[in-house]
């Protein structure tokens, strides 16, 4: 006789039939964005080309339409559910490390010191062709996050503490990048600069897609091993530390494996606000505040909503793309206004 309680049950039951819907979703949208473009390819397309890279299939297929499919829409499908997924991670882990419903990886100066980072390799040309532009914007990013522990006097004080210290060092490196742009950078260096700061998917290949997946499965892996740790967290320190955990170092794990894997998309797709805010308070509303569910829903609805940026940045205005970072802000901005209204933190 199972000793499951039957509304224990249903509740495993919805939570599994969530799953199943958003990975549904995110296939749909994966594959919308696929077959949306300047040439346009049916879904029935999309899905035999799909099946035929799988090797599930082997559909004659236009070679030209399999080609954009392959090389180039797939992957950037997959890297921008792989930012999104990994953005919203670090917004859920933040907000509970942090008791801060306001609080994201641009909270601490992580994307500025990614951006500064990653600056510094494309127009001074640190490194000497040695350090890659993704491991400098993680160099970058380890530096403001060095920064922000130093200023905040370790990762085992206030909360408050370490977001007026990430505000502090997020205008540190940003007035940096300003600098190093503005010093030196060419017309055309700035051109692209200033657009990929705003968020791009344009440049992004199938070795982005293998980095991408090889730093948010592992990140959200380690990150769901805490999750319980991170319910304690959400009590404040002191009942996290009556309950056994060792506060600073959950700390410093999760907030090194946040400037990872925010590192890590920044430097392949530029800085893009409002994902890591908005997304963990929709899964918050959605599947309760336990982590071991918003982790989850929070990496599935973050790679749903990056992918349908994406779509939208691409046909809102014909015949040209706007930076996906544009399309994230109009639709954040709103949602970050309500939470402030809303949120009532102690000053």
């Amino acid at each position: 006789m199972s000793l499951t309680a039957p509304g224990t049950r249903h509740r495993q039951g919805l939570h599994l039939g969530l799953i199943v819907l958003a990975l549904a979703v995110l296939t749909l949208a994966m594959a919308l964005a696929v077959s949306i473009g300047e040439i346009h390819i049916p879904l029935a397309t999309t899905f035999k080309a799909l099946g035929n890279a799988l090797g599930v299939s082997d559909y004659p297929l236009d070679r030209i339409h399999e080609s954009i499919i392959r090389e180039y829409r797939l992957s950037r499908a997959l890297v921008a559910a792989c930012c999104g997924a990994g953005l919203a991670l670090c917004g859920a882990i933040l907000q509970a490390l942090l008791r801060n419903p306001l609080a994201e990886p641009y909270v601490l100066g992580i994307s500025a010191g990614a951006s500064t980072g990653a600056v510094c390799i494309m127009v001074l040309g640190v490194g000497g062709g040695v350090i890659g532009l993704s491991l400098g914007a993680f160099l970058g990013a380890l530096g403001a996050f060095a920064v922000v522990l130093a200023l905040s006097r370790g990762a085992s004080t206030s909360p408050n503490r370490i977001i007026l210290a990430g505000v502090a060092g997020s205008q540190l490196f940003n007035a940096l990048t300003a600098w190093v742009i503005s010093t030196s950078a060419s017309a055309e260096q700035v051109r692209g600069i200033m657009f990929w700061l705003l968020g791009n998917l344009g440049g992004v290949r199938w070795p982005d897609v293998t980095l991408a997946l090889a730093v948010v499965i592992p990140g959200f892996v380690i990150c769901l091993l805490f999750a319980r740790a991170l319910d304690a967290f959400t009590f404040g320190q002191d009942a996290a530390a009556a309950l056994g955990i060792p506060v600073g170092a959950v700390r410093l794990i999760l907030f090194a494996v946040t400037a990872l894997m925010t590192a890590t998309m920044v430097s392949m797709v530029g800085a893009i606000g409002f994902v890591g805010l908005v997304i963990p308070h929709a899964a918050r509303f959605i599947v309760g505040p336990a982590h071991v569910r918003l982790l989850p829903a929070s990496l599935l609805i973050g790679a749903i909503f990056m992918v349908l940026a994406d779509i939208v940045s691409r046909v809102i205005l014909p015949n040209q793309s706007l930076p996906i970072g544009v399309v994230t802000a109009l639709v954040g901005a709103p949602v970050f206004a309500m939470i402030l209204y809303r949120a009532k933190p102690p000053l």
